[in-house]
């Protein structure tokens, strides 16, 4: 009789634990939505918000690496349009660093995340852009460019072609000198491989928690990369930043700062003696 009763409790027990975990995913996926549409419409408050919302998941062993990922990207991406913004450098940094330490512990409790490493890559780069910023000769320069040394040859290693990595080696390469392998042409040209890569691999993961985002950001990349090129291409710079807004027509930066932008250069360029 007791071995009868056990055996009905597991069979009841085991539905419940999987209702939970399923309504605990979809929780953390309604989240990781509403994150990914905050940073596109710049909405800084509402991004720090979700960081936090994401806590109560944190030790969830089936989701924790995807929960301390889209942790570190809501604080990566609120510091991105934190720049655009002009918002405190402290503010920034503070972001910057915190979002480091949710892709490094992202990528310790899944070693193959290649993303939570191009997270961190990222992270360290911009660091090291604000540190520049208020001081050329800080001390603090080697040390962070020492760490994004390793940091990419980390994201390199499991995934060269990831089209996120080659967005975020994208302005590396571009203030990288021609004779050691950068520049402007090489940089676009990064930004054209990537996106073709991403377009040809859009069905690989249905999984909401998987990174799968890409194409838009290489659009204005490349946007913002023909319309800042020596000999700049306006055209080619206004299709780009269109075609980025038919897939997210509410990107604040696109649609409020790099289009007026690009629409301006157009004017000057129709300008007489142009």
């Amino acid at each position: 009789m007791r071995k009868i009763s056990a055996i009905l409790l597991l069979a009841l027990a085991t539905p419940l634990c999987a209702s939970a975990a399923d309504h605990s995913r979809e929780q953390v996926v309604k989240i990781v939505t509403q994150i990914k549409r905050a940073d596109y419409e710049g909405d800084r408050a509402a991004l720090k918000r979700l960081y936090g919302d994401l806590t109560f998941f944190v030790e969830n062993k089936d989701l924790a690496a995807r929960v301390r990922y889209w942790r570190g990207f809501a604080l990566w991406r609120r510091a991105i349009n934190g720049f655009n913004d002009h918002v405190d450098t402290a503010e920034l940094e503070e972001d910057l660093k915190q979002a480091i330490v949710e892709f490094d512990e992202a990528g310790r409790k899944d070693p193959t995340f290649a993303d939570a490493k191009i997270g961190a890559l990222s992270c360290t780069g911009l660091l090291a852009y604000a540190v520049y910023q208020q001081d050329a000769k800080s001390p603090r320069l080697a040390d962070l460019m020492a760490q994004a040394k390793q940091q990419r040859k980390d994201a390199e290693e499991p995934a060269p072609e990831n089209p996120r990595l080659l967005w975020v080696m994208g302005p590396i390469i571009w203030n990288t000198p021609s004779s050691r392998g950068g520049g402007q042409a090489n940089a676009i040209e990064l930004y054209g491989k990537a996106l073709k890569t991403i377009r040809q691999n859009k069905t690989v993961t249905n999984d909401p928690l998987e990174p799968t985002w890409g194409e838009p950001e290489l659009l204005m990349s490349l946007a913002w990369s023909n319309l800042n090129r020596t000999t700049p291409d306006v055209n080619a710079a206004e299709q780009n930043a269109r075609s980025a807004l038919e897939l997210v027509p509410y990107w604040h930066y696109v649609k409020d700062i790099l289009m007026p932008q690009i629409q301006e250069a157009m004017k000057a360029n129709r300008r007489p003696g142009k």
